[in-house]
């Protein structure tokens, strides 16, 4: 087998991927690959808590070196397999309930499905709507609407809305959004359940080794803020790290002043305006001496630049961003800075020829801030690319891809 400067793996999150056997032969769409040869120069496979994955460590074992790609997969799960040793899950459902009228807290409760119970909308005169992990549409939880009183009632019930209008609920992971009319007034909520997912983050263990920055991608609910949560319990109480989250909106640690303890020993920064973000990540770093900054929703340009000053000091980051794969970042010009930047070169003739290209490319401005992304394809499914060389690629018009000989 040889392989090419760029690879990818993808495991198939059928059950029909099994572990039971000395190989593992994976049928996969478009692409059909066959790992006997993996195991048969003894790649032993970790399994820890029913996850798969393939790290770039356990391919520098194997001799591959400088892969552009890996892809991490859990086995497809119900909830209430998530909820076993394999995930354990803290919800504080209770306290969301709490806030709701008292028909709907009822409906709820006695939903079989209560458990993957993903957010409650409340529209001023609309009926009041329920969504669930895995499920597509709406399901309506009564046949009369929504009252005044009843938003009145909710929103007292929870904390103070800050001007990205988000609140949350002290002691709990859960976020309420709200909508506001043209004179300020609150006419709607969408009312999040925030979870301690543990287990997830065992599908790039052997990634977080390397010290290396990770930038997470992905649509908005695949889970990039649970996966934080985690990282950062990891970081702090397994590899003993000075961990400090730049926490705007208190989305990973909790509202009120005491962080939840999904986030372990890591220490907290709120945020008192979103707009500020970049200036807490930069305090962070001058005044508390951190391994490890980790920051959720990174979206402006002095926020992606206050990125790269914080790991050119050394100091290993941990974000996300919404974007689904590592082509929209490649194309946003506000967060393209974080995987490198884009720059136009123009070739000389002789280098142009043997390139086999035009004499104006697009090639990578810098080295990229975070050196490795992960899509976040959805909850159990992620690619990890070696973001140097992944970018390189396909600024080149090409795919990360396997080369089985």
């Amino acid at each position: 087998m040889s392989w090419s400067s760029s690879a990818i793996i993808l495991l198939s999150a059928s059950p029909k991927a099994s572990l039971a056997g000395p190989s593992l032969s994976l049928n996969l769409n478009p692409l059909i690959i066959d790992i006997n040869i993996i195991m048969s120069r003894k790649m032993k496979m970790k399994r820890r808590r029913n996850s798969v994955a393939v790290s770039g460590l356990q391919l520098q074992q194997l001799g591959v070196v400088g892969m552009g790609v890996v892809v991490g997969v859990a086995p497809t799960q119900s909830h209430s397999q998530s909820q076993s040793d394999s995930h354990i899950v803290q919800d504080d459902l209770d306290a969301l309930l709490r806030i709701l009228p008292c028909d709907l807290r009822d409906n709820l409760l006695n939903e079989p499905k209560i458990a993957q119970l993903l957010e409650v909308i409340l529209d001023l005169g609309c009926f009041p709507e329920a969504r669930y992990l895995g499920e597509f549409g709406r399901r309506y939880l009564r046949n009369t609407k929504v009252s005044m009183k009843e938003l009145e009632h909710a929103q007292n019930a929870v904390g103070e809305f800050g001007g990205d209008n988000r609140a949350g609920i002290e002691g709990t992971l859960h976020r309420i959004s709200a909508i506001r009319s043209t004179k300020g007034m609150i006419v709607g909520l969408t009312c999040r359940v925030g979870r301690a997912v543990s287990g997830h983050v065992d599908m790039i263990y052997d990634l977080l080794q390397y010290g290396k920055s990770i930038l997470f991608v992905g649509k908005p609910g695949v889970g990039k803020t649970t996966v934080m949560r985690e990282i950062a319990h990891v970081l702090a109480d397994e590899f003993h790290k000075r961990v400090v989250i730049v926490d705007t909106s208190n989305e990973i640690g909790g509202d009120g002043n005491i962080p939840h303890s999904a986030i372990g020993g890591a220490r907290r920064m709120q945020v008192p305006d979103s707009s500020m973000q970049h200036a807490v990540m930069i305090e962070a770093v001058e005044n508390h001496m951190p391994e490890v900054i980790m920051v959720d929703e990174i979206g402006t340009e002095a926020e992606a630049h206050a990125c790269r000053s914080i790991a050119e000091r050394g100091v290993m980051l941990i974000g996300t961003a919404h974007g689904q794969r590592l082509e929209n970042i490649i194309k946003n010009p506000i967060l393209s800075d974080l995987v490198g930047g884009v720059e136009t070169v123009t070739l000389g003739d002789g280098e142009a020829q043997a390139r086999n290209t035009q004499k104006t490319v697009l090639e990578r401005q810098a080295p990229p801030t975070f050196h490795f992304l992960i899509e976040m394809r959805d909850r159990h499914y992620w690619v990890t690319h070696q973001t140097q060389k992944s970018v390189d690629i396909l600024l080149r018009g090409k795919n990360p891809q396997v080369e089985d000989c």
